[in-house]
């Protein structure tokens, strides 16, 4: 089971461990051992050529690693951090008659601020069975073995060793294509070595966790009539409740909801398994004010009622036994939405903009009766969603380049010029001619998608991160237009003063490059070092002796 939030306004390592007690089935509350990074000021050689603070390894990958025990006389007591963290948990529950409930239960959770649901969930499997067997030494051993793992650098191929098995894990970066990465099958190689391969930089993208999960899971078939419609919904940020009967399914179910929208990210807030115990909880049950632009995962019937004004819910029945062809649920209305024991179905007013594309309807629903391997119906599902939002996205991109300014009007001697505006009347003009028709063969209102969408945050995020990478790109243009130039050549004709600010200005342009990842070519930084070096060289000595000491403010 996957869990995420934030700290402080959200749910962070604390509510993290309240989620993990209720997927236990109780409020009991955790005796709470945690291993991770310790307050010690000593550095040691971490064996790779330089010294590191102990722990600054593990912290790299892990923020911790929480033991939930379950006492129904004891408090909780977990520290927030301000960020976002994701929280893996392998729960274990065994009969136990001298107990109040019957039952000994315990949950091992990792804490992570890295998305990595396969990979930490293929980590649980390996030591969470021996961990409760051989208890918190064995823990600190598998801790110790993470402390050495190299950081998870984007496009590195690591072997990471944990507890005898090595897994061989590439990490992926932003500029990795969908889809080129298929997610193999874990491969033990003498019971050594365990392949596992993160295909996507936001690794809730992951189908095998995701999609390819719920399919292998069968919880996503029932929907898969309202899949563009799910799709539709996920696009345009709109709150969503996912109600399931267990917290696995519920998890799996928001993240793949969250991935059917790859390769654009999903700038909205996601909750795979929300609890009565969250503290926003309050905010997301009152009726006074809209609900947000969440979808949350839940299971407590509670909910059911409490949730009932938001706007979009899909009801998750129970699994049905290999085999069985799952029942197509409908779309209802949501005053039939009563309690957690309602029928599955999705409960919405909404109505898509898009017509239903049937052809890809009549290929998953022949993948059910012809007993089709899930994993088949999923690469067949994540090709669709693939298909469908690449062809609604790349109009989006074609415009956004449009508003680059030409190379030509850059002058090395002026700040890099401005993007343009986005228009979005100017953006709708182009659809006509360069539309999503070209790619897709799907009909229906694409206007009105993209002016709802132009609305979301969704869209905000996006072209936040766009405009941000074309800024960049501008500044890198700029610094290449001023390498170009005959530097010492332009300060035979200005003052001294005039020079010692360029000097200073060309500094602050390394700095900046540097902090910001600029897409600068490295020759393009050598060049302008040089030019520093030959300016400052070409003026008097005592302005050569200040220059040289002064940094980059």
């Amino acid at each position: 089971m996957a869990l995420r939030g934030p700290a402080g306004s959200g749910p962070g390592s604390r509510e993290l461990l309240d989620e993990a007690v209720a997927a236990a089935g109780g409020r009991e509350a955790p005796a709470v051992v945690v291993a991770g990074p310790a307050l010690e000021d000593d550095e040691e050689d971490d064996g790779r050529g330089r010294g590191l603070l102990r722990w600054d390894g593990f912290s790299a990958w892990l923020h911790c690693v929480c033991v939930v025990g379950f006492d129904l006389e004891l408090g909780q007591a977990v520290e927030k951090d301000p960020a976002y963290f994701y929280g893996y948990v392998y729960f274990r529950q065994v009969r136990d008659k001298t107990l109040k409930r019957g039952y000994f239960q315990k949950s091992l959770v990792l804490i992570s601020k890295l998305p990595y649901i396969h990979f930490f969930h293929t980590v649980l499997k390996q030591i969470a069975p021996e961990y409760f067997e051989k208890n918190e030494p064995y823990l600190e051993a598998a801790c110790n073995d993470v402390d050495r793992w190299p950081a998870p650098v984007p496009g590195k191929t690591l072997h990471l060793p944990i507890m005898g098995v090595v897994m061989k894990v590439r990490i992926p970066t932003c500029h990795d294509k969908p889809g080129t990465t298929q997610i193999t099958q874990l491969t033990q190689q003498a019971n050594t070595h365990i392949s596992v391969i993160l295909p996507t930089v936001h690794e809730v993208d992951l189908f095998r966790d995701g999609i390819q999960g719920l399919m292998h899971a069968r919880c996503f078939c029932p929907v898969f009539l309202h899949s563009q419609m799910l799709w539709e919904l996920v696009l345009l940020g709109e709150p969503l409740v996912v109600m399931a009967p267990s917290p696995s399914e519920s998890s799996e179910t928001v993240l793949a909801l969250v991935n059917c929208i790859s390769p654009l990210k999903y700038f909205c807030d996601f909750r795979p398994y929300f609890t009565i115990h969250d503290s926003e909880f309050r905010e997301y049950t009152t009726r006074t004010q809209a609900p947000p632009s969440v979808i949350l995962g839940v299971t407590n019937p509670f909910f059911a009622k409490t949730l009932q004004h938001w706007p979009h819910i899909i009801r998750i029945g129970d699994l049905k036994p290999a085999g069985e062809i799952p029942k197509q649920v409908k779309v209802k209305k949501l005053k039939n939405l009563k309690t957690l024991d309602s029928k599955p179905g999705v409960y919405t007013s909404y109505k898509p903009y898009l017509s239903r594309d049937e052809e890809i309807i009549k290929q998953l629903q022949k993948g059910v009766q012809q007993k089709r391997p899930s994993e088949a119906q999923s690469v067949i599902l994540r090709r669709y969603f693939l298909e469908l939002t690449q062809s609604f996205i790349i109009p989006l991109e074609r415009y956004v380049a449009s508003l680059m300014p030409l190379q030509k009007t850059i002058s090395p001697w002026k700040s890099p010029p401005q993007l343009r505006q986005f228009l979005p009347e100017e953006f709708m003009r182009t659809l006509e001619k360069t539309g999503p028709q070209l790619t897709s063969r799907i009909k229906g209102d694409w206007i009105g998608l993209y002016r709802h969408f132009l609305k979301s945050p969704n869209f905000d995020g996006w072209f936040k991160t766009r405009r941000k990478e074309m800024t960049q790109k501008l500044e890198a243009l700029h610094l290449e237009a001023l390498c170009e130039e005959d530097l010492l050549l332009w300060i035979q004709k200005h003052t001294e003063v005039e020079t010692v600010d360029l000097v200073l200005k060309l500094k602050n342009k390394l700095l900046q490059a540097d902090r910001e990842h600029l897409p600068v070519k490295p020759d393009t930084m050598e060049k302008l070092r040089t030019h520093i070096d030959a300016i400052i060289l070409a003026l008097p000595e005592d302005l050569q002796s200040i220059l040289l000491k002064t940094g980059m403010t």
